[in-house]
């Protein structure tokens, strides 16, 4: 039996791993203690001519930027290697990809000087557009006001290709008066526990159910693993939109942080040619949904299922693959790296 992978039509491009902060429902488990393997110039390269011709335009133009339309370049934080970033985007502006926006927590936007001239020396490299993080987890490392600055200087000079994501929390910390930083507790005592991840979305993915698990509880009760058998991912392995590709060359499916497809420099050959789930069984399981085969697979390799049980079909994946990446190679888990910063 095979699976074919289809056309990555839009995504993010993972310039490093590394962030300025260590959030607690970081789908990507980014933080400071990752290593600082940013991309290479060669990579960048390689990666981007792979997906020129391949990545659609938003449906408003190749100008403008959509949430899951275009190319987006991500992290970790992106601006912590701001040349790296602006090297990004002219290397895409020239292979004519379009829709290019970057995501950034906006930590660097100190001041209104140094905030515009950044904005505008990425927009004179060929980006289109920004999309700025805005939730509790975030506020943890990043002072509200520079969020606001960076919104403010972005509208200005992106207009209309503006993303805030997510808005609600956005309104909800102007509601608040919310100035500076603010733990996560505090931040749930002020709104109230009922209230929190309520009308947002949120994903019980990644390093969440790790760090989040005392409080996700209350709202995603822990179940056992026969729960999530017959349960559909929350969002698809397997599609044409919204993947990543990182800088160690992986296609990562969707938001599965964790798991490679293969190496983007064969990515004409892996779309052109249906690979043999035999070769590949972890991978296999993850493409088709299938954790009841892959949850199989891992007891065959000594695991146990956590006696507390689990927040999400995509946390009962996800602490499989922990431990099978260190019980075998198994190269459709990559990063290793990732593995390691689930709960630290």
């Amino acid at each position: 039996m095979t699976i074919k992978i289809p056309t990555p039509t839009s995504g993010g491009l993972i310039l490093s791993y590394r962030c300025n902060s260590r959030c607690r429902h970081c789908i990507y488990g980014s933080s400071q203690k990752w290593s600082s393997d940013w991309i290479t110039e060669d990579d960048l390269e390689i990666i981007l001519s792979r997906l020129a011709g391949k990545i659609r335009p938003s449906l408003w133009g190749p100008e403008s930027v959509g949430l899951n339309e275009g190319l987006h370049f991500t992290g970790g934080e992106p601006f912590l290697n701001f040349e790296l970033l602006l090297k990004a985007v002219r290397i895409a502006s020239e292979l004519r990809i379009p829709s290019l926006f970057v995501e950034t927590n906006c930590y660097w936007a100190e001041d209104d000087k140094k905030t515009r001239e950044m904005l505008m020396l990425l927009k004179s490299s060929g980006l289109h557009g920004i999309m700025i993080s805005v939730n509790p987890f975030y506020l943890e490392y990043v002072p509200f006001e520079r969020t606001e600055r960076a919104i403010r200087h972005s509208i200005d000079i992106f207009d209309r290709n503006v993303m805030v994501y997510q808005i609600e929390y956005y309104k909800r910390f102007k509601m608040y008066g919310i100035k500076g930083k603010l733990k996560l507790e505090d931040y749930i005592h002020m709104e109230g526990r009922d209230r929190f991840l309520r009308d947002v979305e949120f994903f019980p993915m990644g390093r969440a159910p790790y760090m989040l698990k005392e409080l996700l509880k209350e709202i995603y009760p822990l179940r056992p693993a026969e729960h999530f058998l017959r349960e559909p991912c929350i969002s698809p392995p397997l599609r044409s939109i919204h993947n990543h590709f990182d800088n160690y060359r992986n296609f990562v499916p969707g938001f599965c942080g964790g798991v490679s497809i293969g190496d983007m420099k064969d990515l004409d050959e892996l779309l052109k040619n249906p690979f043999d789930i035999t070769t590949r069984p972890v991978l296999a399981h993850i493409l088709r949904g299938d954790i009841e085969g892959l949850l199989r697979l891992a007891k065959s390799y000594g695991f146990s299922e956590d006696s507390e049980g689990y927040i999400s079909k995509c946390h009962l994946c996800t602490d499989i693959r922990k431990y099978l990446a260190f019980k075998m190679d198994f190269p459709e888990l990559r990063p290793l790296e990732f593995y390691t910063h689930l709960d630290k």
